[in-house]
């Protein structure tokens, strides 16, 4: 007779978290931050007909990293749900934190009562009217809420990404520099210093400003003049400083 094998709740709960782990961190990594006009989404993609990045409702939107059938379905439910409660109540009582608990939920049980986990990360965030009312939720696989402020990397070489972010973030910045230092963060992906450039990127935001729905995307030639005005802008602000410290130094010996 053969004995059951048994495996403690504790060590199933941990080869679950590292399986979902590492099915994450085998695709590329995705940004979320604030600029001057609301919130941006960066994610380093190819494709441009599977996205990483779509609108949930009309100051919502989701972006996500890992098993892009898994995630996907999570958009669709998030849809739908924003869509029926938008319809029977008010489209006013949509908001992300109910997305993102519902999110969590789901994800929740899935880790808990499945043999095998969602390999998923996703973003739930809502433009508010100013900066400090805008809503950034990250969910994890195992069903875990934070409540980011400012930016976050997820997917990928997370760490590294957002360190590199941590550098470069200004909630201040006009939506060209925060592309580009974006861009420069996400060139840590792995440890590779690789240029990024528009066709490789998929790219949304969440606009302030805008009537009624939030969210657009960028691409094609606004992605580009976009870039190369944010580079231009560093340029500028390198020269700058450059001359500034020259004239320092001239004050200084004289």
């Amino acid at each position: 007779m053969t004995m059951p094998f048994y495996v403690s709740p504790e060590q199933s709960m941990k080869d679950k978290a590292d399986y979902a782990r590492k099915g994450i961190a085998r695709g590329r990594s995705a940004v979320v931050l604030q600029y001057d006009g609301g919130i941006l989404f960066v994610a380093d993609n190819m494709s441009r007909t599977l996205h990483k990045i779509s609108e949930l409702y009309d100051r919502i939107a989701f972006a996500a990293v890992g098993r892009y059938n898994e995630f996907e379905n999570l958009r669709l439910m998030g849809v739908r749900f924003a869509d029926v409660r938008g319809y029977a109540y008010d489209r006013s009582d949509v908001n992300g934190r109910q997305l993102a608990n519902t999110y969590a939920q789901v994800l929740g049980s899935v880790f808990s009562e499945s043999n095998k986990p969602a390999e998923v990360e996703i973003v739930v965030a809502e433009v508010g009217d100013d900066s400090e009312s805008d809503q950034i939720y990250r969910i994890t696989f195992d069903g875990s809420v934070v409540d980011e402020r400012g930016f976050l990397a997820m997917g990928g070489s997370a760490d590294r990404v957002s360190s590199a972010l941590k550098e470069r973030f200004d909630k201040g910045a006009p939506l060209s520099t925060a592309l580009v230092s974006a861009m420069q963060a996400l060139k840590h992906e792995n440890g590779e210093q690789r240029e990024l450039e528009a066709g490789s990127l998929e790219v949304a935001i969440l606009e302030r400003a805008r009537e009624h729905r939030k969210f657009r995307r960028i691409q094609g030639e606004r992605l580009t003049r976009l870039i190369d005005e944010g580079h231009a802008a560093q340029e500028a602000e390198k020269g700058g400083s450059s001359g500034t410290t020259e004239a320092s130094g001239e004050g200084d010996a004289s």
